[in-house]
């Protein structure tokens, strides 16, 4: 006998039923008008990657959790973790020709094979909006101010998020002010980025591996401490970029509007080393959940793979995690915004009735929900409520007879007349 085949997907991985897409255009609309309303111009990109590429970009543990495999032809190809090393790819491949900044972003399905946890699947879309040719702090701000509004868009408020900002040159200022070598400061790093997610004490280990002494140790976790962006100046030297850029970014912040979103968090790293400037992470206030998005600045990624030197903003934001939020903060019934009518008929003969009715309201740019088989008035009516129509118009005989029926309201029952 056969074994019986499952019907789950694969392990990480996930199917979308209609509620679920209900949810997941909900976060995708809001990425797109965002995107838009922000300048920023649409692109896209095959989902499978040359693996030197991606392992060249991801390094450290990542390069561990990419999916990859050699195709019929003997080529090692993996599918992309992440859309930025395709975007370094294939502004490389035409940098001569474009048109610098570039304000660019991209809805992309990504895969990564690693430890499943909750807001974290082994595949998920990310949103992706990347300024590359732009030194100033404008790139940020216009970066940063497009993802709170599309989490406005989505229903949130500065009440519900907080994204917290630093920056690495400032924390790589602050552990030379405290003695440890610059040598030092990339391991630092890559361990400071995982607190929260290991005991400190694994922390502390790490960085002893890496040559630290207990005293620089103490002083880096003290460095955590701070609490505020005057505190951190207070220890760097007073002409430090840095702490420049960083009042900057928050100032601009203030004149866009969207400064109480923002909060200054020196304990943001960013683990992977491509990063050189102005890091953020967005979390809900609760903490009740992981990074809804992240990102900053990246200098050397396009003459990592061979490019032009080339400054880069940029920020993913992945869909499972805000999904989660989505949910949590605004009820599990509030997916989508009804719109659109459910029609219906009581007996076969009024089918062609119903049709012309349907095909009309569609020419007029009505979204239209045809039932395709006659139906009770109360079972019609069950079936209208439970759908994403906010109207319905049901046709029975008499109606024909007088060529209008009724269409009604289904959140408060208010009917008007409707020409068949």
């Amino acid at each position: 006998m056969a074994e019986s085949i499952s019907f789950e997907p694969p392990r990480g991985m996930r199917d979308f039923y209609p509620e679920d897409m209900a949810w997941r255009n909900r976060v995708f609309d809001a990425f797109r008008a965002a995107g838009a309303a922000y300048g920023f111009e649409p692109y896209d990109a095959c989902v499978v990657e040359s693996y030197d590429l991606l392992a060249r970009k991801a390094g450290e543990e990542v390069g561990e959790q990419i999916y990859h495999f050699r195709d019929k032809s003997d080529r090692h190809i993996a599918l992309r973790a992440e859309m930025t090393p395709t975007l370094a790819r294939m502004v490389a491949q035409r940098q001569g020709s474009l048109a610098f900044p570039l304000k660019w972003t991209t809805i992309a399905q990504c895969f990564r094979y690693e430890r499943m946890t909750k807001g974290r699947k082994r595949e998920h879309y990310q949103w992706n909006c990347d300024i590359i040719g732009e030194e100033s702090m404008l790139a940020e701000v216009e970066v940063l101010g497009a993802a709170c509004d599309a989490l406005r868009r989505m229903g949130l408020s500065s009440a519900d998020f907080k994204v917290h900002v630093s920056n690495r040159a400032l924390l790589s200022e602050l552990l030379a002010a405290g003695g440890i070598p610059s040598a030092s400061h990339p391991q630092v790093f890559l361990a400071l980025d995982k607190r929260g997610k290991m005991p400190d004490e694994e922390l502390c280990a790490m960085m002893r591996e890496n040559g630290l002494s207990d005293e620089d140790v103490e002083r880096t976790f003290k460095i955590l401490d701070i609490s505020s962006l005057d505190d951190a100046a207070a220890l760097v030297a007073p002409d430090s970029p840095a702490v420049a850029n960083l009042r900057e970014l928050f100032r601009l912040a203030e004149v866009s509007g969207f400064a109480q979103c923002l909060e200054f968090d020196i304990s943001v790293i960013r683990g992977l080393s491509y990063y050189t400037g102005i890091v953020f992470e967005c979390f809900d206030v609760k903490r009740e959940f992981r990074a809804i998005f992240g990102g900053g600045r990246y200098d050397n990624l396009l003459t990592t793979i061979g490019g032009a030197p080339a400054t880069a903003v940029g920020l993913g934001f992945g869909d499972v995690v805000v999904t989660e939020l989505l949910k949590a903060r605004l009820g599990a019934d509030a997916a989508a915004e009804k719109k659109g009518v459910y029609v219906g008929f009581m007996f076969p003969e009024q089918r062609d009735a119903a049709l012309r009715l349907a095909a009309r309201l569609r020419a007029q740019g009505e979204c239209v929900n045809l039932a395709l088989r006659k139906a009770k008035p109360k079972q019609f009516f069950a079936r209208a409520g439970a759908s994403q129509c906010a109207k319905a118009v049901f046709i029975g005989p008499d109606d024909v007879v007088a060529g209008q029926a009724r269409l009604k309201d289904l959140a408060t029952r208010e009917e008007t007349t409707v020409e068949i």
